[in-house]
């Protein structure tokens, strides 16, 4: 739920001969990295607030096991999420150090469909799957 809300942004339509990374482009990607965050801090403190309620002490082990495995998969999840908010005040740092929009690989725009569709994008399409395929070959 939380991976959607900046998808809700209507896309930025670059003007004819704009610039690349200019204020209004900043600005567009700033305010879906700003949603983003709020909406999965939201969700954190959800969590915590629903497990601070329905903390109860079951008598039947299976009941508690069943409690405990649904916590620790919400944990996770949360864990997740909490990681993804650290990669977003990274990401809008980088728009404040007016970094942002480059591949941290080799320098070249990632491009505005790239960023729509993953605003935290550091790469550019080639570097990401160059860097996948290189992950792949190292698995094996």
């Amino acid at each position: 739920m939380a991976e959607e809300i900046y998808r809700h942004f209507k896309p930025y339509e670059p003007k004819k001969g704009e610039q690349y990374m200019n204020e209004k482009q900043l600005a567009h990607f700033r305010s879906i990295l700003e949603a983003w965050k709020l909406d999965l801090q939201s969700d954190i403190e959800r969590t915590v607030h629903t497990m601070q309620d329905e903390a109860t002490a079951f008598a039947d082990p299976n009941d508690r096991a069943s409690q405990e495995s649904d916590i620790a998969l919400e944990l996770r999840n949360r864990d997740r999420e909490r990681k993804l908010v650290k990669k977003i005040d990274q990401t809008l740092a980088r728009i404040d150090a007016n970094d942002y929009g480059y591949c941290d690989s080799c320098g070249v725009e990632i491009g505005l469909k790239r960023l729509e569709a993953r605003p935290t994008a550091t790469q550019c399409i080639d570097c990401k799957t160059l860097d996948e395929l290189r992950e792949r070959q190292v698995a094996r």
